[in-house]
């Protein structure tokens, strides 16, 4: 191919449902290996097969991209000079490729019913429309010219078959597999163009990447056996010398490594495939994305990006500009990549850490609306989250952790307190709620020192006493220093936290 061929990388989902991680992916690697090279990364969509077709699913796509980041540069919402990006919209120009393919030679008409071809699987376990059975069915190879016409003239049904050569050896150079050689006599004379004049896979894709001047694909290694009857179809339309460099990305495989990933699988083991929530139009069933479980999107981005790839150090935590500056096809692995969903908790817990809070903040003003919990304070807000930041795994896990900012708690665990509570415990708290009243400054340092003296003279075992104080406050056992607590839950409001729960402890415990 031309060095100096300007890079066009496309991503080319069908929308029949949500979006595979697997498919992030590979937009993902297109779009970094286009911006990397001042390239063009365009979406088409795949619509052709319309028995699979589902509404909105287009859209779902798009905004999938959006969420991650991977803006493209052409779209159908975004159109450019190469358009259109549906398949659907082009229909008429694949039965002209179609139909030269026949003229040249290259391809036949298969006037072959359905009953007909179940009746040759139940003869042959193993059928496969080719060479060796191709003149002993009905189609245009077998027929006569006028037989022919005569059918096409009647509008009988048909489909356009590719004829497979016999006994050659097609190879293309793969960027990240090499050389891949392939035996045309074991590969079947693929379909080109439906009976409802539809094209399949096999033709759209050559037909459409020739006409977007795409330079280079990444696609999955599922499409690799796929490969010699679209490098044939390059060669029979007249196109072989500006055909795409081509790069088939490794399979994302179930976490035990035995297979490709599947929605099944997060179904069974608790965690999501999708990018982002996906609700079946007939029966209303919901599939959890990762953006609705708490992902942050450079998360989900940075995540992708290691499953098949490296740059060669240990470094893991990488932004989208950093992948688009260190990304190489030459560091992506031929072997496929386990999906770890514990190591995708941990790349969202990272960049949790990592992110801004201002960038956080609507997410969790979102969180709080939704538990019922309204006029929040901005700064009292990105306090709190300065406390939990680190703990949190997921946006929601806010709520778990910081709950007890936003309102008393309800219940008390009273089986931590029982054991060592007794009437000095109940005076010294007593005491300590009459002090605080009026304790100034109301700050971390100050509190914690007062209470730890007040402890000091009492007489009693620090440990005894600070988790009572803890427990008053937050309900448990967890959250952060507790005098960080108390300094932003405010005097008014610890103190009346205090005061309830000592009433609570009193009356319950013996």
């Amino acid at each position: 191919m031309d060095q100096d061929r300007k890079v066009r990388v496309r991503f080319a989902p069908s929308p029949t449902g949500g979006l595979h991680l697997g498919g992030v992916r590979t937009a993902l690697f297109n779009y970094l290996f286009a911006k990397q090279h001042s390239g063009t990364f365009v979406l088409r969509i795949e619509d052709t097969d319309q028995t699979r077709f589902v509404a909105g699913a287009e859209e779902y796509i798009q905004d999938c991209l959006r969420w991650c980041g991977i803006q493209p540069d052409e779209s159908p919402s975004h159109g450019g000079d190469y358009g259109p990006y549906r398949q659907s919209e082009r229909k008429a120009s694949y039965r002209n490729y179609a139909e030269q393919l026949v003229a040249d030679g290259y391809a036949y008409y298969a006037f072959d019913t359905t009953e007909d071809l179940e009746a040759q699987r139940k003869l042959h376990p193993n059928f496969r429309y080719s060479y060796e059975n191709r003149l002993q069915l009905r189609n245009s190879l077998n027929l006569t010219g006028a037989e022919t016409q005569q059918l096409l003239a009647s509008g009988h049904p048909h489909v356009i078959r590719i004829k497979m050569p016999e006994g050659e050896t097609i190879h293309f150079d793969d960027m990240i597999r090499g050389i891949v050689s392939f035996e045309s006599s074991l590969i079947d004379d693929k379909v080109l163009l439906k009976a409802d004049g539809m094209p399949t896979y096999h033709l759209a894709v050559v037909v459409d990447d020739h006409h977007m001047a795409i330079s280079h694909v990444f696609r999955g290694e599922e499409w690799l056996p796929s490969a010699p009857v679209h490098i044939l179809l390059w060669e029979y339309l007249g196109w072989r010398d500006t055909m795409p460099q081509w790069a088939h990305l490794p399979l994302i495989l179930k976490p035990d490594g035995h297979g490709k990933l599947s929605k099944r699988d997060g179904d069974r083991l608790g965690f999501p495939v999708y990018a982002m929530n996906w609700q079946d139009s007939e029966t209303g069933t919901i599939t959890k994305g990762f953006r609705e479980m708490g992902f942050l999107p450079e998360a989900f981005v940075n995540m992708l990006a290691l499953l098949g790839w490296n740059d060669g150090t240990d470094q893991e935590l990488f932004g989208l500009d950093e992948l688009v500056q260190k990304f190489s096809v030459e560091r992506i692995s031929k072997a496929g990549a386990k999906f770890d969903y514990e190591k995708a908790k941990w790349f969202n817990h990272e960049w949790i850490k990592r992110s801004d809070d201002t960038t956080l903040i609507s997410q969790l003003y979102s969180l709080l609306i939704g538990k019922g919990i309204q006029g929040i304070d901005e700064k009292y807000l990105t306090d709190v989250l300065g406390l939990i930041k680190e703990r949190l795994t997921f946006i929601p896990d806010f709520w778990e952790q910081a709950a007890f900012f936003f309102k008393r708690p309800e219940n008390y665990d009273l089986q931590a307190v029982q054991p060592k509570w007794n009437v000095e415990k109940a005076a010294f708290f007593s005491d300590i709620i009459t002090r605080l009243e009026t304790f100034e400054p109301w700050h971390g340092a100050e509190l914690e020192d007062f209470y730890k003296l007040a402890i000091q003279a009492s007489g009693m075992k620090i440990g005894e006493l600070m988790l009572p104080f803890r427990i008053m406050l937050v309900g448990g056992k967890f959250g952060p220093h507790v005098f960080d607590i108390a300094t932003l839950l405010g005097r008014d409001e610890t103190v009346a936290r205090m005061k309830g729960a000592l009433e609570v402890f009193n009356q319950v415990i013996p």
